[in-house]
């Protein structure tokens, strides 16, 4: 080789070596293109109609979950359920620095609500991330330790049965309850509503130790029989509790253990919280993360800030994360911008503040495709060094038609 080869080698080298990470990055959005739903469902469908997954992922699919707030088959593996407990580690790590270790000192009170699997033609089941989290061995496990409601409550058929049970054990063992929360502000708003017009026969329940004879489901019955029995002075006090002429602080009052309210006020939940504040005056309000049915997102590290002021720290660890610009939350979304010759990523360490994006997520499963999480706006509030990452806080403001939807998707799935 002429001596100018073998040194144009050398520095060729060089600078693939040092500028590894940029070519690497470069490298993959040449190769990886943007997506939406509709782009991938051919191959989601062949999969849940018995294909292989290797058409579309790089590992086995366990499952299904839902996204975009309408009922779309996501494929899932066990890569999720293995990050989902990395995730829940961290967060514990971070309720515990703020309210102490809840796990040795009580039980939580979380409204929950599991929707039926779905077989699809290949046999794999399909259902929610929660109904998912649910049915998991390790959550079955730890649960009569650390919630109030039994496992027969939150698979109920009926909604309302399942609901009803769940406050009247959450009453019986009020002196208990560290926490009181459910997934969405909405779900927990709903079961104060609920509380409001039920507490009379919650209270004779309590009084008698018999459960309503409008709740027929087995599994509720046989579950409440296990921890009802007649409990008069426990009655007369929440009875005079509730017969006041007002509810503000209403939640403190019934569960006075309670350190704070758990559940998602970001977003469009933001319009429950005026009036969950009302029923939970004293108590913190924690919107505790940031998660799609396509990756765990983030994480608020400041629990005890006012829900206008949450912003959630990125783990990337969790997904490959990248921003697409746009002006606001209103802009065009990235099914009119994908096939733009101009349109650039912004990865995660290179967002700026101020800056509102479009949040698209590259699973760690799939082989070569990148979802787009429901057009998601987010705008990035302040620049955090949290946990060592170069990660990013960035503020919620999902204000738009399709997180509605998912609103409305979400109460759904509590209802069916």
């Amino acid at each position: 080789m002429a001596t100018n080869g073998y040194e144009g080698g050398l520095k060729t080298i060089e600078e693939l070596t040092t500028n590894a990470e940029q070519i690497q990055d470069e490298l993959f959005k040449k190769n990886v293109p943007i997506v939406t739903y509709e782009d991938l469902k051919p191959y989601i469908d062949r999969i849940a109609n018995g294909e292989t997954s290797d058409i579309l992922l790089g590992e086995p699919v366990t499952g299904s979950g839902t996204s975009g707030g309408q009922p779309k088959l996501m494929p899932v593996t066990a890569e999720f359920a293995n990050k989902w407990e990395l995730f829940r580690g961290l967060y514990e790590s971070s309720v515990i620095k703020h309210f102490g270790d809840i796990n040795q000192v009580g039980k939580r009170l979380e409204l929950m609500f599991a929707r039926p699997e779905i077989e699809t033609a290949s046999g794999l089941k399909a259902a929610s991330v929660s109904t998912s989290i649910y049915n998991e061995c390790n959550f079955r496990t730890i649960l009569p330790k650390l919630y109030t409601s039994p496992i027969e409550t939150i698979f109920c058929p009926d909604p309302n049965q399942g609901l009803y049970c769940q406050l009247l054990l959450g009453l019986i063992q009020r002196d208990e309850v560290i926490t009181v929360g459910s997934i969405f502000a909405s779900t927990v708003l709903r079961g104060i509503k609920f509380l409001e017009n039920h507490w009379q026969e919650l209270c004779y329940d309590i009084k008698t130790g018999r459960l309503s004879d409008w709740i027929t489901d087995s599994g509720c019955r046989n579950a409440a029989s296990l921890v009802m029995k007649p409990n008069p002075e426990q009655a007369d006090l929440i009875e005079n509790i509730c017969n006041c002429k007002s509810w503000e602080g209403i939640i403190r009052k019934l569960w006075p253990k309670a350190r704070y309210i758990c559940c998602i006020c970001t977003g469009i939940m933001r319009q429950y919280t005026i009036e969950l504040e009302f029923y939970c005056r004293g108590l913190p309000l924690v919107s505790d993360l940031y998660a799609c049915s396509e990756a765990i997102c983030g994480i608020n590290l400041e629990p005890l800030c006012k829900p206008c002021d949450v912003s959630y720290t990125f783990l990337p660890n969790m997904a490959y994360f990248e921003f697409l610009p746009v002006e606001n939350d209103h802009d065009e979304s990235i099914e009119m911008k994908r096939n733009d010759e101009d349109t650039e990523l912004v990865d995660l360490v290179n967002v700026k503040a101020g800056q509102c994006y479009e949040l698209v997520v590259s699973t760690c499963a799939g082989k070569s495709s990148s979802f787009e999480f429901v057009g998601a706006v987010t705008e990035t509030n302040r620049i955090s060094a949290n946990l060592s990452t170069k990660s990013r806080d960035l503020l919620s403001k999902q204000e738009n038609s399709s997180q509605e939807k998912e609103r409305k998707s979400s109460e759904n799935e509590e209802e069916n």
